[in-house]
């Protein structure tokens, strides 16, 4: 069975940092991207990073360019988020996945092979 369970979310002051991960398992996800993405309260879902197989291609939203940061440790299979300068507006479900794609079309489509259960992130003013 399939399964990525993510890490990590909670509650934070704007401008405060939390790190989230998302640990894969059940199956080999050699080729895979993995990536984030997120849905607030009352909005559609929308992407926020996504880092390739190797790790060698990395895309943000522009929306957190700058103060997230993914990373992923195949060893492990793991992907992380490292958010930091948390703003209110980042408040969101955040959602970890796999999949084929590469990074670089992950902002096109909220779609993918794969999912986690989803953590909540709450940014407080």
């Amino acid at each position: 069975q399939v399964q990525l369970v993510e890490a990590g979310g909670g509650l934070v002051q704007s401008g405060g940092s939390l790190g989230l991960s998302c640990a894969a398992s059940g199956r080999t996800f050699s080729g895979y991207a993995m990536g984030w993405f997120r849905q607030a309260p009352g909005k559609e879902g929308e992407f926020v990073a996504a880092i390739s197989w190797s790790g060698g291609v990395t895309r943000d939203a522009d929306s957190v360019k700058g103060r997230f940061t993914i990373s992923r440790d195949n060893a492990k299979n793991t992907v992380y988020l490292q958010m930091n300068g948390l703003k209110p507006e980042d408040t969101a479900v955040y959602y970890c996945a796999a999949d084929l794609r590469p990074p670089e079309s992950w902002w096109r489509t909220i779609i993918s092979n794969y999912w986690g259960q989803g953590t909540q992130v709450t940014v407080s003013s």
